[in-house]
């Protein structure tokens, strides 16, 4: 008897681990947002002397799932020529998305200029473009954290 339980478990398990790629459901992409606009930031987020990532939150822009935070960057707030993009899957069930964007090969104690925006995987804007903003890297071996606080 508690053979033929084990081996009824044993088969019970073993369905509900089985993963069949067909019955996966592909959904086509959500028609995207008439307006985006951005909620919160942008924001440094942190930063040591060669690394800086920016945050900001905007709301869905749906369309892709597959989406593009952009940072346009220099030390010169009229030459913006670098750029730096951070790959994000939206949430359909979200009403808003956060970005987060790594800058990277920064040099200690700059000041850098930078505008942010995203898109789709698709390489077309999401049509909403933040303000121009700045921040400084900290000296070698320091470092700046701005998460947000806990209420």
């Amino acid at each position: 008897m508690n053979r033929l339980l084990m081996k009824i478990a044993i088969t019970a398990a073993g369905g509900l681990l089985c993963f069949n790629p067909g019955v996966a459901q592909i959904l086509p992409p959500q028609k995207r947002a008439e307006h985006v606009e951005i909620t919160k930031g942008p924001e440094l987020e942190s930063a040591v002397s060669y690394m800086a990532i920016v945050r900001w939150t905007t709301t869905n822009p749906r369309g892709d799932d597959e989406h593009y935070g952009v940072v346009h960057y220099g030390t010169d707030p009229e030459d913006l020529s670098q750029t730096a993009k951070g790959h994000i899957r939206l949430n359909r069930g979200h009403p808003e998305t956060i970005f987060r964007v790594r800058l990277v090969d920064l040099k200690p104690q700059t000041t850098y200029y930078y505008k942010v925006s995203s898109m789709g995987e698709d390489g077309e804007s999401d049509g909403v473009e933040g303000p121009l903003s700045h921040f400084t890297t900290p000296a070698t071996g320091e470092v700046i954290q701005n998460y947000p606080q806990p209420k």
